[in-house]
């Protein structure tokens, strides 16, 4: 089998690497459904926000500003919701969550799919790395907030990476959050997008017993604005090599879709996706001690940061 027929080859759940969010969601009817995406405005967000408002869902649709939010459910032309939820800002996020509690919304499902990647320096949000903060902390902070907001055999999805293979041997760095120790721009991307699969890992822990879900997808190397702080030679390389192997908005919007809306993954909590099917990911994304240590550590930032 040559290397485009592998990639274009189907798994177990009937999709693979070229399945498209509209593919995956094929004769479903989602009216009735509310699911919120984070980062609606651009990329796999508003793909996301297109494909599940064509099939009838309402879409929380949140990004760093209300205008963009905003502008993206106006462009998507269906009657959802825009509200800012800036992951970086906790004030921001709080303001999305008690938004989401006066409008008395219940949320189906929570694409949790903004966030930062690679950024050449360190940068950081109070006190701490800025992708770990935006990445994992904001999308904590967020999706405990809703909890009370989710239906019954609701849905949680972070949008983690293959990347997170790049995070530290020792999973998370724990004694060096800020990362005034040591920075390399991947690796500290790695770190968040790991954090983001061990808090997948212990919410779906956190669910047993009941219908709701939680995991976390790879959703496959595309070229969208999140790789705006790379290198130039990062960049380059990402431009030679999209015609062939990158995948496009399209397809790379339907693994989280699936994992949000698709009646076989209803039955599937705890587990990492790739190409809209169950993959196996670094060991440690399965720790339950080392999840449920940065659930605690995570707790532990929330209470210490301002409240406005």
């Amino acid at each position: 089998m040559s290397l485009i027929e592998l990639l274009m080859s189907n798994g177990p759940s009937g999709f693979g690497y070229g399945s498209t969010a509209e593919e995956v969601t094929a004769g479903l009817s989602l009216a009735g459904k509310t699911v919120l995406v984070t980062g609606c405005n651009s990329g796999l967000g508003l793909e996301a926000m297109r494909v599940l408002s064509l099939r009838g869902a309402r879409v929380v649709g949140t990004a760093r500003t209300f205008e963009k939010a905003r502008d993206a459910c106006v462009a998507v032309g269906a009657n959802n919701v825009a509200l800012a939820c800036e992951l970086s800002d906790p004030a921001s996020v709080r303001a999305c969550v008690a938004n989401v509690m006066q409008l008395g919304i219940k949320l189906d499902a929570l694409i949790c799919n903004a966030g930062i990647m690679a950024l050449p320096r360190l940068e950081k949000g109070h006190g701490f790395e800025l992708q770990f903060f935006t990445n994992h902390i904001g999308h904590f902070m967020l999706v405990t907030g809703l909890l009370p907001q989710l239906t019954e055999q609701g849905r949680v999805v972070m949008l983690s990476s293959a990347a997170h293979a790049m995070a530290p041997r020792a999973g998370i760095e724990f004694d060096n959050l800020a990362g005034e120790k040591s920075y390399s721009a991947w690796m500290a991307y790695g770190q968040s997008k790991l954090a983001n699969m061990l808090f997948a890992g212990e919410l779906a822990r956190r669910f047993a017993g009941t219908a709701k879900t939680a995991n976390a997808v790879h959703p496959g190397v595309i070229k969208t604005n999140l790789s705006r702080h790379m290198n130039p030679i990062a960049t380059a390389l990402f431009g030679v090599a999209g015609p062939l192997f990158l995948k496009n908005a399209a397809q790379g919007a339907a693994t989280g879709v699936y994992a949000a809306v698709h009646p076989d993954a209803a039955r599937i909590s705890g587990a990492y996706f790739a190409d809209c099917n169950v993959a196996k990911a670094r060991a440690d994304a399965y720790d339950a001690k080392l999840a449920g240590r940065l659930w605690d550590a995570s707790e532990k930032i929330v209470a210490q940061l301002p409240a406005a």
